[in-house]
């Protein structure tokens, strides 16, 4: 169901008025028309638009089984404020028919006078004061609700933070810590208090079920089932290495922080402290709400099909799962359950569906991952949106665990500029291909995240699920921001039975993202298998090219043909040189020997200055040049 709500519209990541337009002229049988401004008992033409998404939908339903062509639903200037998920079906008719598409667009969409439109999952808080108890902090009653995140002034507030190691000389223990320091006992709240974790390429996170204590010292209790499983995940020593503390009154300190009481059940309240100039009489605050914007499925044999959604922006939805008593205990995109792993779901998620396009969209201000497509979904399109201020990563497709079998075919992920995503969760991409065939990641940005850029593989391998996919012409830069065990273009496990049908990794300029520690720009790692990685330039990473071959659970990288590439040839010192290219670890450091890899014609670039000699060179030029978006679609998306 869609809220009715005044005509707001993001511009530039803010909410801005916008008059109601004068009506177009009458539209054809294969055109609908909403408008925050309409009536849902209207006949939703362009003079008498509906006013919801919902009522739109069930027009939309009642004329599949007879489209003579596509038929459009025009979004006119304004906010359209969801109170539940958007949910499609092929069963309920929501699939175009006869060859032709549902598509979902804002009006004047691919002209000069395209309309701002904003489908959002949110609640505008309102009704601030000053804090009785809190100095410098305001304070609005929000009732029940529950949620991750915030933005003030559309800007994300900080969620209350201690970036530090726990106080004084602490031990993990059997339930959680004891430490000799009382400062853990000062802590307001301290159920709410999440402990972080940050390893070379996971980040977790597991709350405190209670905090008591001495004079002298202090024991935390961790929350149950999350503690064992983090300790089973990282390992029982690791627990000792703490990142940080989250989600107390007490760490309320910086202007833009936040935090949620829920010490009162139905009478919750929001705390932020305002930012310099912020009057929170005037401020527009919207707090996520729902965990799902937009959710499409099918079924085995029956998937949705041929939907369309285009100049749309996407925003204003949380995720709930990490305020459990199992936590996030977590590595890349996914989290432990006492039966099992699961995968941060997308805002947006199609499941068993074909041919749904997402095309110049905006996906902003989401507390999970922005897109999901997977569960049998093929021929798939993602075309030239934009994917930023995300809690986790932009784009998941293919075979997402729990999942270990089926077919995701023929999907492409292109001109897409992703970038500042992974906010909260930092083990995650800007594009996860777990499992896939056939797919396409071409002339995307991905830059400033915490992880890695494109990650294209399976969490354990699933062999004979992945073959001829390509990974080309694409911008890689400033990746491994939070988590150094990653890279620009990170691949894992069997991608196919040749080189025939292998992937293909061509035309991709990786580089400036050097982490002194270890990232790859291209990293095939671990049980890597028949891959072409062929006149890419990468240079300024801790190692160009290499990964782990982990001959020790027989699962070692071979097959990889170099051929035709730039790269600087870095090597980590803690890493010893081959008598081939690339950073390879040994089995003294828990990989081993990388088989039949082959190099042909690729060119060593100075490494005093990579960058400046692949300036200098025409050839590594044009890879730079010819990475990313496409000029059209820098055009119309504000690239840089």
């Amino acid at each position: 169901m869609v809220k009715r709500g005044a005509a707001a519209v993001f511009a530039a990541g803010a909410l801005v008025a916008v008059a109601p337009p004068p009506a177009w002229a009458e539209p054809g049988p294969d055109q609908l028309y909403v408008a925050p401004w309409g009536e849902d008992a209207g006949p939703g033409t362009a003079g008498k638009p509906f006013a919801t998404l919902q009522r739109a939908q069930r027009a939309v339903r009642e004329r599949t089984s007879r489209m003579k062509a596509d038929l459009v639903v025009n979004l006119r200037a304004g906010t359209y404020t969801l109170d539940a998920p958007l949910r499609m079906t092929e069963e309920a008719g929501d699939s175009g028919s006869g060859g032709h598409r549902v598509i979902y667009q804002a009006a004047g969409y691919g002209t000069g006078h395209q309309e701002p439109v904003a489908v959002s999952g949110g609640r505008k808080i309102t009704n601030w004061r000053p804090d009785p108890g809190l100095k410098g902090v305001w304070r609005a009653e929000v009732g029940s609700l529950d949620t991750r995140q915030l933005y003030v002034d559309g800007r994300r507030a900080t969620r209350t933070t201690v970036r530090k190691r726990l106080p004084g000389d602490f031990k993990a223990t059997r339930t959680g810590y004891e430490t000799d320091s009382t400062v853990p006992q000062t802590w307001k709240s301290p159920r709410d208090i999440e402990v972080l974790y940050e390893y070379g390429y996971a980040e977790g996170r597991c709350g405190i079920a209670g905090i008591t204590g001495d004079a002298k010292h202090s024991t935390i209790t961790m929350d149950e089932p999350c503690w064992s499983l983090a300790k089973e995940l990282y390992g029982a020593e690791a627990m000792a290495e703490v990142s940080g503390v989250e989600n107390s009154p007490t760490f309320l300190r910086e202007p833009g922080g936040w935090y949620l009481d829920r010490s009162r059940p139905g009478h919750h309240a929001l705390l932020y402290m305002p930012r310099e100039n912020q009057d929170m009489r005037r401020a527009d605050v919207v707090a996520p709400v729902l965990e799902s914007l937009v959710n499409g499925a099918g079924s085995p044999g029956r998937p949705l099909h041929d939907i369309g959604f285009r100049g749309l922006t996407f925003a204003h939805a949380t995720w709930l799962a990490p305020s459990e008593p199992a936590g996030f205990a977590s590595a890349w995109s996914m989290y432990m359950r006492p039966d099992g792993l699961r995968t941060v779901p997308g805002n947006l998620a199609f499941h068993t569906a074909e041919r749904i396009r997402f095309e110049g969209n905006r996906f902003v201000h989401l507390g999970g991952q922005a897109l999901e497509i997977s569960d049998n979904s093929s021929h798939n399109v993602v075309d030239g949106n934009v994917i930023t201020d995300v809690s986790d990563g932009g784009v998941l497709l293919g075979v997402v665990p729990p999942a270990e079998k089926g077919v995701n075919r023929g999907n492409r992920i292109t001109n897409n500029w992703i970038h500042h995503i992974g906010v909260d969760y930092r083990a995650s991409s800007g594009i996860w291909d777990t499992a896939t065939s056939e797919t396409t990641l071409a002339h995307n940005q991905v830059d400033h995240v915490p992880y890695s850029g494109i990650l294209s593989g399976p969490s354990d391998d699933l062999r004979g699920i992945m073959h001829r996919n390509r990974i080309l012409n694409n911008r890689i830069f400033q990746t491994n921001l939070a988590l150094p065990d990653g890279g620009g273009i990170y691949l894992r496990g069997e991608q196919g039975t040749s080189f025939a049908d292998g992937a293909v990794i061509s035309g991709n300029a990786v580089n400036d993202s050097k982490h002194p520690e270890w990232n790859v720009g291209i990293y095939t790692d671990d049980s890597t298998n028949y891959v072409t990685v062929n006149r890419n330039a990468t240079f300024d990473y801790a190692a160009a090219i290499g990964g782990c071959s982990e001959v020790w659970g027989d699962r070692p990288v071979q097959n990889v043909r170099y051929v035709g590439n730039f790269w600087d040839d870095a090597v980590p010192s803690w890493v010893a040189r081959r008598t081939f290219p690339g950073a390879w670890p040994t089995a003294e450091q828990e990989c081993g020997d990388p088989n039949d890899l082959t190099f042909t014609d690729n060119t060593l670039l100075n490494p005093k200055n990579p960058a400046q000699a692949c300036a200098a060179n025409t050839a590594c030029t044009a890879i730079l040049n010819n990475a990313g978006p496409l000029p059209p679609y820098r055009r119309t998306m504000n690239f840089r």
